[in-house]
C-alpha cells in the first residue's frame, strides 16, 4: 500500500497541477454545524438518495418539490406513523417515486432517526462519530435504518457534511490497485480492511477521512 503522499502525487499528475487537486478536494463540516441539522434535513437527505438509486438524479430534482409536500416535508413524527391509508395514498400519487419499498424506507428512517433522540438526536450522532470508525456507523444505519447501510447512505453523508468516504468506482479502483481489496467490499473483512486503509492514510496525511477519499478519487 503507497503512503497517501504518493497517491497524492499520482492525483496532482492526473488532474496537472495541485491546485487543480485542492480545488476539488473539501472537508466535512465542523461536528457543531452538524448537530444543528434538523431531523427533517436528515430524513430528507435519505431518503432523496434512495429515491435516486436506479433513477437519474434529475428525475428526483426535479419531482422533488411534490415528493417534499407529498411527504409533508419529511416531517420525522408524522413519517414514522405512516399507516397503510397514508402509504395507500402515495403509491397513487404522481409527484412521487412509486416504489413501494422505497416508500416503506421513509417511515422506517423515521423510526430509525426517532430512535437517535435519546443519544442527542441525529446531528450529535452522525457529526460526532469518529471518522476512524465510519464503518461501525455504517453497521448501525444498516441494522436500524432502512437501505441506508451501503453507499447510497454514504453518498446521503456526505451530502450532510459528516466526514464520510465513499466507496465509488474511482475510490475502490484505487483501493485494489493499493492491495486493500481484490473486490469491490461487501464482507466485514473487507469493510475492516478499508477503513484500517484510510485510517493510515489520515494518520500519515492530518487529513480527514472525506479529504483522504477525495484524493483516492482523483487518483484514477
Amino acid at each position: 500500500m503507497r503512503a497517501f503522499n504518493d497517491i497524492y502525487t499520482i492525483a496532482v499528475t492526473r488532474k496537472g497541477s495541485p491546485e487543480s487537486v485542492k480545488y476539488q478536494v473539501h472537508g466535512p463540516k465542523p461536528p457543531a454545524e452538524i448537530a444543528q441539522i434538523p431531523e427533517a434535513d436528515w430524513l430528507a437527505a435519505f431518503s432523496g438518495a434512495i429515491f435516486s438509486t436506479g433513477l437519474n438524479w434529475r428525475v428526483v430534482e426535479n419531482k422533488w418539490p411534490g415528493i417534499l409536500e407529498a411527504y409533508r416535508g419529511f416531517d420525522v413524527n408524522a413519517c414514522a406513523m405512516m399507516d397503510d391509508g397514508w402509504f395507500d395514498e402515495l403509491m397513487s400519487d404522481p409527484r412521487i417515486i412509486r416504489n413501494g419499498a422505497k416508500v416503506t424506507s421513509v417511515r422506517d428512517n423515521a423510526v430509525f432517526l426517532q430512535s437517535l433522540r435519546a443519544q442527542g438526536g441525529a446531528g450529535q450522532v452522525f457529526g460526532e462519530w469518529p471518522a476512524t470508525d465510519f464503518i461501525g456507523l455504517l453497521a448501525l444505519m444498516k441494522k436500524h435504518g432502512a437501505r441506508i447501510g451501503g453507499t447510497t447512505g454514504q453518498y446521503a453523508l456526505r451530502k450532510m457534511g459528516v466526514d464520510s468516504f465513499i466507496l465509488s468506482k474511482d475510490v475502490v479502483a484505487r483501493l485494489i490497485a493499493e492491495g486493500v481489496i481484490d473486490k469491490p467490499p461487501t464482507s466485514k473483512k473487507a469493510m475492516a480492511a478499508v477503513q484500517e486503509a484510510f485510517n493510515t492514510w489520515m494518520a500519515q496525511s492530518g487529513r480527514s477521512l472525506t479529504e483522504v477519499c477525495r484524493v483516492l478519487a482523483l487518483s484514477v
